[in-house]
């Protein structure tokens, strides 16, 4: 499903909102509601949307357990951690117990790291698949999703989480990978932005190229797939469907002529 919004501030409230609905619905099923977080600037957003009212108040913070698809391996206080922005808009102003906060920690050695996220899903989830009940993600102008970044080991690997250097950030990331992402209840990508409008297009319409563009591999083997995106973002797809349109009126037209 693909929800078009009319702006930045209408995407980050829609994503609250589905955020309230998803957790209210697995806490009524089982007791409890986890969720994995994105970084970037559009989800930040919608974290401090949902720290504020009404959204904060429609939320059973207290069976909430949160995870993060992906991590910079920097200290927990650096500005560019996924976690620390999730705590400064969000986790700080919540009644969520700490003990159901579960971050990535990857500044001394990822590799490492990467092996104690693993173990600790597959502990949480009882040694099942790891069904996330909704799984956050953004979209990169280059296609990458989460940490998942063109022609890296991480587009083919079969773990759940893997270490990947990403040479042009000089940077080693942890991330979640589409095996384990793929089997979420519900996955959902934020995009706005009219940066994102060719990318957006190439991974929804082009040809399945998952190696230039990561994104494309996330499609959920039982659960749902949606995009809430802005129209600036959307901007591309709207003309493909219309320049579609045109040549499906022009094919009729030569036919009937």
């Amino acid at each position: 499903m693909i929800q078009v919004c009319n702006d930045p501030e209408s995407l980050s409230e829609a994503a609250a909102g589905l955020f309230v609905k998803r957790s209210r619905h697995a806490i009524q099923i089982q007791n409890r509601f986890s969720v994995a977080l994105a970084g970037g600037h559009t989800p930040e957003h919608t974290y401090q949307i949902l720290a504020q009212p009404p959204f904060r108040d429609q939320v059973p913070w207290a069976k909430v357990h949160v995870f993060w698809g992906d991590e910079r391996c920097v200290p927990p206080d650096d500005p560019r951690s996924n976690a620390h922005m999730a705590h400064q808009t969000l986790l700080d102003h919540v009644p969520i117990p700490p003990d159901q906060i579960h971050p990535i920690r990857c500044a001394q050695n990822p590799q490492q790291a990467a092996k104690e996220y693993e173990s600790l899903l597959r502990d949480f989830f009882a040694g099942g698949p790891p069904h996330f009940d909704l799984i956050l993600l953004g979209l990169g102008e280059n296609g990458h999703t989460a940490s998942i970044f063109p022609d890296t080991p991480a587009v083919d690997e079969k773990c759940w989480v893997v270490a990947v250097f990403v040479a042009e950030q000089s940077m080693w990331r942890i991330t979640m990978t589409p095996p384990l992402i793929n089997q979420a209840a519900m996955v959902t990508f934020l995009v706005a932005g009219t940066a994102k409008a060719q990318v957006l297009r190439r991974v929804l319409d082009g040809p399945f190229k998952p190696h230039d563009l990561p994104a494309q591999l996330i499609r959920p083997t039982s659960g749902s797939l949606d995009w809430i995106v802005d129209k600036e973002s959307y901007r591309e797809l709207i003309k493909t469907k219309e320049s579609n349109r045109s040549r499906s009126k022009g094919d009729s037209y030569d036919s009937a002529r």
